[in-house]
């Protein structure tokens, strides 16, 4: 008599105890009535290859990928996607069936359809888009920017060199900005996106000036610790529209659940209570 497995999914990271996505796919599982488990795991580098190999034999149908490993899984993946190709980092797991993991990147999915959702009147091709920062996050928000249509980034970091990088990687439509120069090309701008750690809990704040946001620009953080940062506060001020970064977050969750457990789930106030409780 053959028995069919509880699915198992889970979070890989170290550290990993403040991680929010077991709350996050527990509310899941807990409303629509679904057999399965999320756990968090901290594991340490020299066993991440090991234990990415055990865990399909465990009953794991996938994991999701924190810092410090996007990167890394990459080479522990059978089969890479395009778009985590591309932005040269790994964020959600599948375990198939054939013993293949298949690496995916959801981050800039998860962007794009938290700026849909908390701006609907948002029009990429409205304008340049302003990206400050130049890492992971940024790679993410960039290639999705471009794939929806946004005319032209303009492009500032605190270290330009991380940003020409970028320049050469995503070509033409990306513009490199003097990071003392980025509060004068906000004017310009239709979207203004933060993926830097500014202003996050316990990091320096960002002292880019704010004084030539537009109202009706659309700011967005992905800082969500704390919801409100100040680059959102004197957003709002200015009559911008503000998104904050919590729902990049809840966004990029949902192709990996509904790979693992069979259920496309729905990202809604519920859902940012529960995970801020």
């Amino acid at each position: 008599m053959s028995l069919t497995r509880i699915p198992l999914a889970g979070v890989i990271g170290s550290p990993i105890a403040h991680s929010k996505s077991p709350r996050l796919h527990g509310h899941w599982l807990r409303k629509y009535g679904l057999a399965g488990h999320y756990v968090p795991m901290d594991v340490a580098p020299e066993k991440l290859g090991q234990a990415l190999a055990m865990l399909p034999e465990l009953g794991f149908v996938g994991v999701n990928i924190t810092i410090p490993y996007k990167e890394t899984v990459m080479e522990l993946a059978d089969l890479v996607t395009d778009r985590a190709t591309l932005i040269g980092a790994a964020n959600t797991l599948i375990f198939r069936k054939d013993g293949k993991i298949h690496a995916d990147n959801t981050d800039g999915y998860g962007f794009i359809e938290n700026l849909r959702q908390s701006a609907p009147h948002w029009a990429p091709a409205s304008g340049p888009a302003v990206v400050l920062g130049a890492g992971g996050a940024a790679r993410a928000v960039i290639a999705s920017l471009l794939d929806v249509g946004v005319p032209q980034i303009l492009l500032s970091n605190r270290t330009r060199i991380r940003a020409d990088k970028l320049r050469t990687d995503f070509g033409h439509r990306v513009t490199v900005v003097e990071w003392v120069q980025a509060g004068n090309v906000m004017e310009d701008a239709a979207t203004v996106i933060n993926t830097t750690s500014l202003g996050m809990v316990g990091k320096p704040e960002m002292r880019v000036p704010l004084d030539g946001l537009r109202p009706g620009t659309v700011v967005n953080d992905l800082v969500y610790t704390p919801l409100e940062t100040r680059l959102l506060r004197v957003a709002a001020e200015q009559g911008c529209t503000v998104v904050d970064g919590l729902g990049m977050l809840l966004h990029q969750a949902v192709p990996g659940f509904e790979r693992w457990f069979g259920q496309r789930p729905q990202v809604d106030e519920a859902l940012r209570a529960a995970v801020l409780r």
